[in-house]
């Protein structure tokens, strides 16, 4: 895994640019006649997938009380819960007096914090909180260990003795109940992974708050109605709960990645391990508050999102998966990474050649797609519902309309750019 992510790692982001531009400059240099035809019912294709893939969220609505505790203290497994900090002084303590005041049998109930060579007050508090809480571990690695957050979730391993390792962010938190809500849902499901929601808690900071959290909230709508039409679902890194030996398995986190959530959710598809999301309860965590950390994150996001495709895609083309799984695996890999490119490319071209767009309908319907999941995730039943309307829905798409910056900026930079692994971490402040 370690040489595959490096082998041929520009050249393959270069290939898909060039492709991409062909894509988008071939038809402006070359007259075809009822292109635009072909484009619109390239359109109504992904329409149709997406609307299909949203309506599987009808069946979620119907069966909102199957997630409260329906099994006994005793039959609960051995769990390890995972915190990975580096200078997380504002957050920590609040998130360890939490994790131990959730409703679980205590001697079932280990946690790891990860003190990732800290600069600020993290070592200091965690100290002294391991002095209060018995079953509290602290794990010390050095600024420099390597592998950002993988390698220190990797270096925790050989110290976990659970059966289930749930994998939390420093700002994480969750309602009293959730786990026993949560081992409730992966019994009924067997499920190998699960993905907890993820919801905003400083949702009222300010307008990128607010249409962050209507992005997760677009972003689950997919999920869960991907998993049931083509049995694909992704971690999302805060509120992973994973069986340990599924993820020995699968080699653990990979520390040559910049998103090993998303690494992870492609082995764990290939290796044919259920991955459920859980709608309710969700794990709540901090947006981020200002535009370059926004960008600095989406970055990331997009440059390990890419990165998997690239890595795994022979694999993926194998017969490891299935063929509704590979055709759900390429539809969200072109409007996610593919579509993005040709559009920018395609309005340039336009605005240089002083004609028309070309792409513009498959544009179009991905947005309305992305509306009609952020009116319904935002809306729709959740224990955090949300007060959304027309205007608050079409200023999250204008908001949505920055992945056509960061995808292109972020392809160009991956071809060009050897990668180097830093763990950028997102500020938190304490909410």
């Amino acid at each position: 895994m370690t040489n595959g992510f490096y082998k041929n790692r520009r050249l393959k982001s270069l290939l898909f640019f060039a492709v991409c531009l062909l894509v988008s400059a071939i038809p402006h240099i070359f007259y075809f006649k009822n292109f635009l035809y072909f484009i619109f019912a390239i359109s109504f294709l992904i329409a149709c997938y997406g609307l299909i893939v949203i309506s599987k969220n009808i069946n979620r609505g119907l069966n909102l009380n199957d997630n409260v505790k329906t099994i006994s203290d005793d039959k609960m497994p051995v769990l390890d819960i995972l915190v990975a900090a580096r200078d997380e002084e504002n957050v920590i303590e609040r998130l360890v007096k939490r994790l131990f005041n959730l409703d679980y049998p205590t001697n079932k109930l280990n946690i790891y914090i990860i003190d990732d060579g800290s600069s600020d007050g993290t070592p200091l508090i965690l100290e002294r909180l391991s002095r209060q809480f018995d079953q509290l571990k602290i794990i010390s690695r050095s600024a420099n260990a390597g592998g950002g957050k993988s390698g220190a979730l990797n270096d925790a391993l050989k110290f976990l003795q659970g059966e289930w390792i749930l994998i939390l962010d420093a700002d994480a938190q969750l309602k009293k109940d959730t786990l026993p809500r949560l081992f409730s849902f992966v019994y009924k499901g067997s499920w190998s992974a699960v993905q907890l929601r993820k919801s905003v808690l400083n949702v009222s900071k300010n307008f990128l708050t607010t249409c962050q959290s209507m992005e997760m909230a677009m972003d689950a709508i997919f999920q869960y109605g991907r998993l049931c039409v083509a049995g694909v679902s992704e971690l999302r890194g805060n509120g992973q709960l994973i069986n340990r030996e599924v993820l020995l398995k699968c080699g653990s986190f990979n520390e040559n990645t910049v998103t090993d959530d998303l690494d992870l959710s492609l082995r764990l598809l290939l290796s044919k391990a259920k991955i459920g999301i859980l709608w309710d309860p969700p794990v709540m965590e901090e947006a981020v508050e200002n535009i370059s950390a926004l960008f600095s994150q989406r970055q990331r996001w997009a440059e390990g999102g890419l990165q998997r495709f690239f890595d795994y895609r022979e694999q993926l083309f194998s017969n490891k998966i299935e063929l509704i799984q590979k055709f759900d695996l390429t539809f969200f890999f072109i409007l996610q990474y593919a579509l993005p490119i040709i559009s920018m490319i395609d309005l340039i071209l336009s605005i240089v050649m002083v004609e028309s767009p070309i792409y513009w309908p498959i544009s179009i319907t991905a947005f309305i797609l992305s509306g009609i999941a952020v009116w319904y995730g935002s809306s729709g039943n959740s224990e955090d519902p949300q007060n959304i309307n027309l205007i608050m829905m079409l200023v999250s798409l204008l908001y949505l309309s920055h992945w056509f910056l960061v995808i292109p900026w972020v392809t160009i930079k991956m071809s060009i750019f050897p990668k180097k692994i830093l763990w950028k971490k997102t500020i938190h402040t304490g909410i």
